[in-house]
């Protein structure tokens, strides 16, 4: 998962007349900055061993233009990664 032409980022759903565009806000700078963190939380996803195949990470802006990044994961993911994030928080208390 290493950016926009992977299989997970899901671009098919786009529909730029479906939105209602507001006059000055930047929605390219939150949208970039979106994709940037959906790599970013593909990349460290796929570095602790989770498989994402099935998954889907969707960058895109607010109403106001901020970055949103929307993840769509089975359940089955989202158990894998709760063990993962409570292992790493006892270690971390147990290392404090």
């Amino acid at each position: 998962m290493d950016g926009s032409g992977d299989d997970a980022f899901d671009f098919h759903d786009l529909d730029p007349d479906a939105t209602l565009w507001v006059r000055g806000v930047d929605y390219l700078a939150g949208w970039r900055d979106a994709t940037q963190a959906a790599t970013e939380i593909g990349n460290a996803l796929a570095a602790v061993g989770i498989d994402m195949t099935g998954s889907k990470l969707r960058a895109t802006a607010n109403a106001d233009g901020s970055a949103l990044v929307k993840l769509e994961l089975s359940a089955a993911i989202v158990r894998e990664i709760t063990t993962i994030t409570r292992r790493a928080g006892v270690q971390e208390r147990r290392a404090g």
